[in-house]
């Protein structure tokens, strides 16, 4: 009874005067991070001269069949150990799932199942200033909530020795035109979320392993394997 009595005549505690300016501050920051993944990416096809204040542009990469018609050479000579130069279409090609053949018999393909929560779409890539794009349209689907909506992951970085290998590390991240990067712990969550390995071909991946080294080189994504 007395430290209500207290708490009558003196007001809150200094520890309770923090701790509810801290969760203001934190709901604030949830409440612009949600505002910023929801606000749509500008898809251009060159920069403006004078880009708008914090808004994200994002340029498509080439995906010309024509100039990609040499990829699955390149594939098997990359799992086969020898060195490679990628053009963007033809990393988008080796990127981007074959599309599944037609149903036989006449039967029709069966219903698509309900999408989960959050899901990703194809990784397109783009070269461009020594650095490479991707970018990967997400469908956030949360029918509780009213939410059926699809943000842009948009990343642009190198590739960095990690380990045995070669991974890419991304300078910046916006998921929609949040910079993900400037949230601790969320841009490997992402990454790993979103764009991950798995998404390139299983002998490939094997191949990525053994490379020697991974540059940027003008227009060109070059994979050197030992002894090339």
């Amino acid at each position: 009874m007395s430290n209500k009595i207290d708490r009558a005549l003196h007001g809150p505690s200094w520890m309770e005067v923090f701790i509810g300016a801290a969760l203001a501050v934190l709901i604030g920051v949830v409440l612009a991070a949600v505002s910023l993944i929801f606000r749509p990416v500008a898809q251009v096809r060159e920069l403006p001269k004078e880009p708008e204040r914090d808004t994200v542009y994002y340029i498509e990469g080439s995906h010309d069949s024509a100039k990609a018609r040499r990829s699955a050479q390149k594939e098997k000579l990359l799992a086969a150990g020898r060195s490679v130069e990628l053009n963007e279409d033809e990393i988008n090609q080796i990127l981007t799932p074959a599309a599944p053949p037609p149903p036989k018999g006449g039967k029709q393909p069966p219903a698509p199942e309900t999408p989960g929560l959050v899901s990703a779409g194809a990784v397109n890539a783009r070269i461009h200033g020594g650095s490479l794009q991707l970018a990967v349209p997400v469908r956030l689907f949360y029918p509780t909530f009213g939410v059926d909506a699809t943000v842009l992951v948009l990343s642009n970085g190198t590739f960095v020795k990690s380990g045995d290998g070669y991974a890419y590390e991304p300078e910046s991240l916006y998921l929609g035109s949040c910079p993900v990067q400037r949230i601790p712990g969320a841009a490997g969550f992402v990454m790993g979320r979103f764009l991950a390995s798995d998404k390139i071909p299983a002998a490939l991946t094997e191949a990525w392993g053994k490379l020697a080294n991974v540059t940027i080189e003008g227009s060109v994504l070059k994979l050197t394997m030992p002894g090339s």
